[in-house]
């Protein structure tokens, strides 16, 4: 259903003209950060664990058997992230949000219970879709919601949530490996049910844009009134109002360029994400440091991830997205080709901190520069589909890690292809089109503008 003219006017200037006070937009961005410190603690758990369940003698994995076990997460991330853009359609993000969390919590605490690595995979492919579905969902809310010259700052601050939650996930293995084994990971998978659930069960609104695609046009002037949204945050006429006229928008000459490059830098930047996440711990452990000091290094690859994309996400509200991505693509090829050099340990742990800005940080900016790029009810669907094919690169990274792992190619191997893959990425993000606005944050968001009034 499209909205009238008349109706779009009467609802933005409800938003922007009324001087009540507003309900900040804070509210969506520390419940965002809170769920994601438990998806990153999903994913990143497993690359915490995988010594722990090539030791576990009962089950007796392989190298290349726990590669693939680590890809079929990914594999449902992938499946989850490209069905994100109908769901949300019928759904709603609000809906979707809430739901995605209590699917990938309950699947990933059952891997605590697993009787075999089958069902420890099934259990880590079903919570897969949920992780999948979750995170282009919650960038889509935390863009709607924010001013455009916080939007990338207020990205990254609820995604350093992911980063957090792999730290917890590192801290974690650190204390319970050595003494309770790898289950009590998971089952701490299921916190969120009882923690995070019911604060977005009450406090999480719906989505202005989708209220306004399916006619309920009160409803989204009042949470817009309430946030003090901006009229370019409701003023997309992309929806014709079935499920899936977004994801065909996608596909039209207008967007088909800017989604195609966007997939291409996601699917390197997941690739070596989820690659250098899954080994780090036995790259080094193979490299002849201890389980403690291997777990330690994925603490500061997060850690890294987590202070580094704060600065670039503030770089890129003002200078623009496009030249701060290419840089921190450009920083993940040479960190990750000096891993391959031994050093003080010191040094050492500046260059893993570097990677992980170019590794989980970049997938952080990407999402962000997506969202800014595409606006209203294309938002989320350019997400999903951005992400979600870029997830082919998160299963084949784990994939050639177990494939080094097992060869007999050293491990210094698999710094030198992640760096191949980095280089491509910033390639990508090179040749994404951009506004002609002076300053950054402008210039992102004209932007989207451009792609909102595009015809479909």
């Amino acid at each position: 259903m499209t909205v009238s003219r008349d109706a779009e006017s009467a609802s933005g200037a409800v938003g922007s003209s009324s001087t009540g006070r507003h309900r900040s937009p804070n509210v969506i961005v520390a419940l965002c950060f809170a769920a994601l410190i438990c998806d990153g603690y999903d994913l990143v758990v497993y690359g915490a664990t995988v010594p722990s369940l090539l030791g576990y003698e009962r089950w007796g994995l392989t190298a290349m058997e726990v590669g693939a076990i680590g890809s079929l997460t990914l594999v449902g991330m992938l499946i989850g992230a490209l069905a994100s853009g109908a769901a949300t359609g019928r759904f709603g993000p609000r809906r979707l949000f809430l739901g995605s969390m209590v699917w990938f919590a309950t699947a990933m605490g059952l891997c605590a219970l697993a009787p075999s690595p089958e069902v420890f995979g099934i259990l880590r492919f079903i919570g897969g879709l949920g992780l999948g579905g979750f995170v282009p969902v919650s960038v889509a809310l935390i863009i709607e919601f924010s001013p455009p010259s916080r939007r990338q700052l207020n990205n990254a601050l609820s995604c350093c949530g992911y980063c957090l939650g792999g730290i917890a996930a590192a801290v974690a293995g650190i204390v319970l490996l050595p003494d309770l084994g790898f289950r009590w990971m998971y089952a701490l998978c299921l916190l969120p049910l009882v923690t995070v659930f019911p604060l977005a069960l009450r406090y999480l609104p719906e989505s202005p844009a989708y209220l306004m695609s399916r006619g309920r046009v009160e409803d989204a002037d009042a949470i817009a009134h309430d946030f003090g949204v901006e009229r370019i945050h409701r003023a997309s006429n992309e929806s014709s109002g079935s499920d899936s006229a977004s994801m065909r928008a996608l596909l039209k000459p207008a967007h088909r360029r800017a989604a195609t490059l966007f997939t291409v830098a996601a699917f390197c930047g997941l690739l070596i994400t989820y690659g250098i996440s899954t080994w780090l711990p036995q790259i080094m452990k193979q490299a002849g440091y201890s389980l403690g000091s291997s777990l330690m290094f994925l603490l500061v690859l997060n850690a890294g991830a987590m202070v580094g994309v704060l600065i670039a996400s503030t770089l890129a509200d003002r200078l623009g997205s496009r030249k701060v991505n290419a840089t921190v693509l450009l920083l993940a090829a040479v960190s990750i080709l000096m891993l391959s050099f031994r050093m003080p340990l010191p040094m050492l742990y500046v260059f893993v901190a570097i990677a992980g800005l170019g590794t989980i940080g970049t997938q952080i900016l990407i999402m962000g520069y997506v969202g800014t790029v595409f606006s209203g009810t294309l938002r989320a669907p350019a997400i999903g589909l951005t992400i979600g094919i870029g997830r082919a690169g998160a299963v084949v990274g784990p994939i050639i890690g177990g494939w080094i792992a097992a060869s007999t190619l050293g491990y210094q191997w698999n710094f030198y292809t992640f760096s191949v893959f980095a280089v491509i990425g910033m390639g990508a993000i090179l040749l994404v089109s951009v506004g002609t606005s002076r300053r950054g944050g402008n210039r992102d968001a004209h932007e989207s503008v451009r792609s909102a009034m595009a015809p479909n």
